[in-house]
């Protein structure tokens, strides 16, 4: 764990590691990030505790040591945001990891928790797991590209016009490389 400011990072490696508490604040912080617009796996609006939690549980089932990570982060021990670190296990690739979900509850943006997840998980990939670069996409139209540029990351694609929101919204999917670790 890494405390600074009242900020606390708790690396979870396993599922045994996760408690019903914690679980259930994972679900309520993706629910709210959602519901207030945030591109985190969810693309619709309003979404349900019931509806996430299956995600949730599908991703806490998956954690692993050395393949699928998840990193939270707290706020004077309240979840205040989280992030999944995944490698895919094939010798071909197992060399650079994936980013996924990273998110901040709406009551702690603003405070660098994002970017403290981030920093943390640059670390553990590259320390802990011996990574050689770290991959994401991100839903365009959201600012996303310019704030993981200011951690950087460099766009290395665009998959144009890829997701699809709503009649007349349309997004391009934003590929994205953090390397070398």
């Amino acid at each position: 764990m890494t405390e600074r400011q009242g900020l606390g990072l708790t690396g979870i490696q396993r599922p045994e590691d996760v408690t019903p508490p914690l679980r259930q604040n994972l679900i309520d912080c993706w629910v709210a990030v959602t519901n207030a617009g945030g591109a985190a796996g969810f693309p619709f609006p309003p979404v349900t505790a019931a509806e996430v939690a299956t995600a949730v549980d599908r991703i806490l089932g998956e954690l692993q040591p050395q393949y699928s990570r998840l990193l939270a982060a707290s706020c004077d021990g309240t979840l205040a945001g989280w992030v999944l670190l995944r490698r895919d296990p094939s010798p071909l690739v197992c060399h650079w990891g994936s980013v996924h979900h990273l998110q901040t509850h709406p009551e702690y943006r603003g405070r660098g928790i994002g970017v403290a997840l981030m920093r943390e998980l640059h670390r553990i990939a590259r320390d802990e797991l011996g990574l050689e670069q770290l991959h994401l996409a991100a839903r365009g139209g959201m600012a996303l590209e310019d704030f993981y540029r200011r951690l950087g990351w460099r766009e290395i694609g665009r998959w144009p016009n890829k997701l699809r929101l709503a009649l007349g919204d349309t997004r391009d999917e934003v590929l994205m490389v953090l390397a070398p670790l």
